[in-house]
């Protein structure tokens, strides 16, 4: 099954009294603000619920970077207060390039859900399709999701840098980052020493859509991830990275994310740094 599902196909599916709809998780987010619950209550898919990318999809900042890995607990009681149980369907989407509903896939499906899917396009994909938009919040449902972490592979510093030289390591950042030519988030400038620049914005075309598979395995082929050696994936904080895994699964290549990402590297003043755009 595709991790992405697009618009049209949302919005035919099934309508019946013995139909189960997938589950509807806005996760709007912008990493300089408005807070997304804003955009989310200026107007959302019928029936979806906010979770918050900060709060639930996060722990506190700290030493495994800006966005670690939440608890368990938080990301149980999001999804139960979504209604989802174990063997639920669920769509999460946002209001941008679908940064954020790629974390927030990654987060669920790394503490066990298994069929969770990303909006292709976005909420500005769903209005262009002709959704309905809605401002009323659904009540807290009561649903039986029971969280435990591992299920899918993720990366720690050593496996980052294991990948970096002896596989491909894509940093998801803008090239300017990844070069240390400026750094407007983290302490620290520059990029894990043999990682390749890959920028996450170029897996998408200017309305928000992943480009098609194809165009997607060409271009990280071009990189160097064909799929022959082991590719991973980082950006600042996990974010974008989880964005990069999304490009990679669509093109048929696995990927684990580095999770703490730049901003847990450079925690520590032994890991070495690179700069420049090679």
């Amino acid at each position: 099954m595709s991790p992405l599902i697009s618009a049209s196909s949302l919005l035919s599916a099934p309508v019946g009294e013995n139909t189960v709809r997938p589950v509807l998780i806005d996760v709007s987010w912008n990493l300089a603000g408005p807070p997304g619950r804003e955009a989310y209550d200026a107007g959302h898919l019928p029936g979806a619920y906010f979770v918050d990318l900060e709060t639930e999809l996060a722990g506190p900042p700290g030493d495994g970077g800006r966005h670690p890995l939440p608890s368990a607990s938080i990301v149980e009681a999001a999804l139960r207060r979504a209604g989802v149980d174990q063997d639920s369907a669920v769509v999460v989407y946002d209001a941008a390039n679908s940064m954020a509903a790629a974390r927030a896939r990654w987060v669920f499906q790394y503490f066990g859900l298994r069929d969770v899917r990303v909006l292709d396009g976005g909420f500005a994909a769903w209005q262009a399709a002709g959704g309905e938009v809605s401002t009323e919040v659904p009540a807290d449902a009561a649903g039986s999701f029971v969280a435990s972490a591992g299920h899918i592979p993720v990366l720690d510093a050593a496996g980052a840098a294991e990948i970096a030289s002896s596989g491909v390591l894509l940093d998801a950042r803008a090239p300017e980052r990844f070069a240390g030519e400026v750094e407007p988030m983290d302490k620290v400038a520059g990029h894990i020493p043999g990682a390749v620049n890959a920028p996450t914005t170029a897996n998408v075309s200017a309305d928000g859509h992943f480009l098609p598979a194809d165009d997607l395995r060409a271009r990280f082929t071009a990189l160097g991830a064909d799929g022959s050696k082991p590719v991973g994936a980082y950006c600042g904080s996990g974010v974008t990275a989880a964005h990069e895994a999304l490009a990679l699964e669509v093109a048929g290549i696995e990927a684990p994310v580095y999770i703490g990402s730049w901003s847990e590297w450079i925690t520590d003043p032994t890991r070495p740094i690179a700069t420049g755009r090679s």
